[in-house]
């Protein structure tokens, strides 16, 4: 790796084609897709380990935002992998609970210990929307509020009906979330005074890329349970990464409810949907005082080796200092950007962003406005150079050789990033530039 990549692609290219014959969009993940990369990039990837890749045409790649922030630890980490594969030979789905289910839950609540109870699921929509679902038979309302300066909450209609890609969707649906901006607590008193009991519950992810303002979620918590409603924390990326107890430890925030998953199989599918007993029991078999909620009940929801993986790595995060880990690499990443975007003359076009274990970055172009096209360029040299970040978010596997790589990569890809500014930017980047996922229609 110590040279820049040829960029050689051509098996991704033809495995692409028959990929796009039978995937709706060539992947099952939108975040994946060919429209959010260059040309000039890996399409499909054969391997892992650590915090490097190998695609299918064999270029290896140091990556961040490692399976889009699932794995945490690294690929292929020998303490999860040993796990799952002690497991396995034991069967994964049964007619009745695994004693695994009971034991995860155990482990998983003493470290989330402002939760009373959790369900596992699949994947972070599961979850999430569980949450909203308990909120909505709790409170008898029927509106869910969402942080609109937060990208995504679910793949169900209460949220991709606020998205520009709602094709599908109800009108009535669409009618039944509202939008408050991050930060405002004057805006959500005004949004709850406008729809009075009404609302069911608020949801947000505690911090993107700036901490709340001081006191800002507790003030929000009290104005939820003021006006009646649910107060739920979304820690898909949070979790496992601004603390071992989640950002609500990290904030000193007690939600009714969380969700949880991301990071906590590393790359194994399971997710968490987790708060106080209250509410949680409504999914149960307990209670006669309310309604029963059909709250999570998914037939791979509890798969034995997933339930391994995850307690495989909560193990890591509460022997090893990943955490720590992950803070110290961000800042040293950061840092490091930061004098090459100044020594580049570019700090009014390349801007590093969000705290050092959840990184991202900004791209403008001449116009000072976000631009795609430079957004593709950079990611296409970053490529070319061995390095694949969408995001720049580190992973405990990320050492700092890696990070002195990438910082080396960056540098060399701010140079052509500056010569286009000047001689505009088709000049350097092959083919289309990438576009958002949420867009009402496709480009010809």
């Amino acid at each position: 790796m110590d040279a820049p990549l040829i960029g050689s692609f051509s098996r991704s290219r033809s495995l692409s084609q028959r990929a796009h014959s039978l995937i709706p969009g060539g992947s099952h993940t939108y975040a994946k897709g060919d429209d959010q990369y260059p040309l000039l990039a890996p399409g499909f990837i054969a391997r892992g380990r650590g915090c490097r890749v190998w695609d299918v045409d064999g270029n290896e790649f140091i990556e961040y935002g490692m399976g889009l922030r699932t794995v945490g630890l690294g690929h292929a980490h020998p303490a999860v992998i040993a796990a799952v594969r002690e497991g396995l030979p034991l069967g994964s789905n049964f007619t009745r609970p695994s004693h695994l289910e009971a034991e995860c839950a155990e482990q998983f609540l003493n470290l989330i210990d402002r939760a009373e109870m959790v369900k596992f699921s699949k994947d972070g929509s599961d979850a999430t929307s569980g949450a909203v679902r308990l909120a909505r038979a709790y409170t008898g309302r029927d509106l869910i509020a969402l942080c609109a300066d937060q990208p995504f909450f679910s793949v169900d209609d209460w949220f991709i009906g606020t998205t520009a890609m709602n094709a599908g969707v109800p009108d009535a649906v669409k009618q039944l979330s509202v939008l408050f901006p991050y930060g405002d607590l004057t805006a959500v008193e005004i949004m709850f005074d406008s729809r009075p009991n009404q609302i069911a519950a608020v949801i947000l992810e505690a911090a993107r890329d700036r901490d709340p303002p001081t006191g800002y979620l507790a003030a929000l918590r009290a104005l939820c349970h003021k006006h009646g409603a649910l107060f739920i924390l979304d820690e898909m990326i949070t979790g496992f990464r601004w603390h071992n107890g989640g950002a609500q430890k990290y904030y000193d925030v007690e939600p009714d409810l969380s969700a949880f998953g991301k990071a906590l199989g590393n790359g194994f599918a399971i997710s968490a949907l987790a708060g106080k007993r209250e509410y949680m029991r409504l999914g149960g078999l307990d209670h006669t005082d309310r309604p029963r909620v059909f709250l999570l009940s998914t037939t791979h929801g509890a798969e034995t080796h997933a339930l391994m993986a995850a307690m495989a790595t909560m193990d890591v995060y509460q022997q090893e200092p990943v955490i720590a880990h992950l803070f110290r690499q961000g800042e040293r990443l950061r840092q490091g950007l930061d004098h090459s975007i100044a020594r580049h003359g570019l700090a009014n076009h390349v801007a590093i962003l969000g705290k050092p274990c959840c990184l991202a970055y900004k791209t403008l172009g001449p116009d000072f406005q976000p631009s795609q096209a430079f957004r593709s360029l950079l990611l296409q040299e970053t490529i070319k150079r061995g390095v694949l970040m969408p995001s720049l978010i580190v992973g405990y596997a990320h050492g700092d050789g890696d990070i002195d790589h990438t910082i080396e990569a960056v540098d060399a890809a701010l140079d052509v990033y500056g010569r286009a500014l000047s001689d505009g930017v088709e000049k350097h980047l092959v083919g289309r530039p990438s576009q958002i996922v949420y867009r009402a229609y496709n480009s010809p």
